[in-house]
Order: C-alpha cells, then sequence, then structure tokens
C-alpha cells in the first residue's frame, strides 16, 4: 500500500510541476483566450471571428501610457463620460466599443479595455491611453508608460 501511495503522490507531483510556470516554454507566442460577450455566438457573429485575431501575431507593438483624474467625468470621443475606475483606453482608429488585450512585454501581465476614446497624440510610438485603474492593473502608474502588445479580442458591440 505504501509504495502505491508514493507513486500516486510522484506522479502528481510531476503533474504540478510540469504545469508550473517557471517550467513552461517562454518562446511559445501569446494566446489569449476568446472573451465571452453579450452575443452568444454563431456562424455569423462577428465576435467570433474578431476573437481570433487574439491569436498569434500582436494587432499593434508599442508604448501605452496612461490618463486619469484630470479627465475624471469629461466627455470622451465616443461621447461617454470619462471614468478613472472603468477599464476602458483610448486608441487612434480602433472603432469605438472593441475590446483590445493589452499585454506588457517586460513582465508579460495583460489586461482587457474598451476603446471610448481617441489618442494617444503627441508621439508615434504611443499605440494606447489606459484609465489609471487600467494602467495600474498593468503595473504602469509610477513609470508612466510601458512597452506592450495589443491584440483585438472582440468587435465593436
Amino acid at each position: 500500500m505504501r509504495f502505491a501511495q508514493a507513486v500516486s503522490r510522484a506522479l502528481a507531483f510531476a503533474a504540478l510541476t510540469a504545469c508550473s510556470p517557471a517550467h513552461q516554454d517562454e518562446s511559445r507566442p501569446f494566446n489569449a483566450p476568446a472573451v465571452t460577450s453579450v452575443h452568444h455566438g454563431g456562424s455569423n457573429d462577428p465576435i467570433s471571428s474578431t476573437a481570433r485575431s487574439a491569436e498569434g501575431k500582436p494587432y499593434a507593438v508599442g508604448g501605452a501610457t496612461w490618463y486619469g483624474e484630470k479627465f475624471d467625468g469629461k466627455k470622451t470621443a465616443s461621447g461617454e463620460r470619462f471614468d478613472v475606475r472603468a477599464m476602458t483606453a483610448a486608441h487612434r482608429t480602433l472603432p469605438f466599443g472593441t475590446w483590445v488585450e493589452v499585454r506588457r512585454v517586460d513582465t508579460g501581465s495583460s489586461i482587457r479595455v474598451r476603446i471610448n476614446d481617441r489618442g494617444p497624440w503627441g508621439k508615434d510610438s504611443l499605440i494606447i491611453d489606459l484609465s489609471r485603474t487600467a494602467a495600474e492593473r498593468l503595473g504602469i502608474v509610477r513609470d508612466g508608460s510601458a512597452r506592450v502588445e495589443l491584440r483585438i479580442v472582440s468587435g465593436a458591440e
């Protein structure tokens, strides 16, 4: 009986360590799962087809910055009020309502935000402006900016 318990524990330990992040191949491509939405799918569902773009190559790579309290409550380019606590962002060209996965290149952490404003303006190397809460979750508030990859998760709602 002890032998069977020892073998069982060894197999469980091997399975757990094989799945731990420290043992995963870091050269694997980033693969974001499709996001669920109010749309429930179907063969002609634009969410299902655009969610596939979250896999493979990034839509864009560049700098992310953030904006906060100074703009809280003011109208965004989409017409809605900016809320520093919302998971939203500004992008120069993506349609309003598009959900984007933002992955920080140096740490691998990622968040999902909804595009509701236009920007960032000034430097061409900047590709997205995040709300303060989104920036906090990505860990860029203190530094002010970070290099990120964008992947479109779903189209405009």
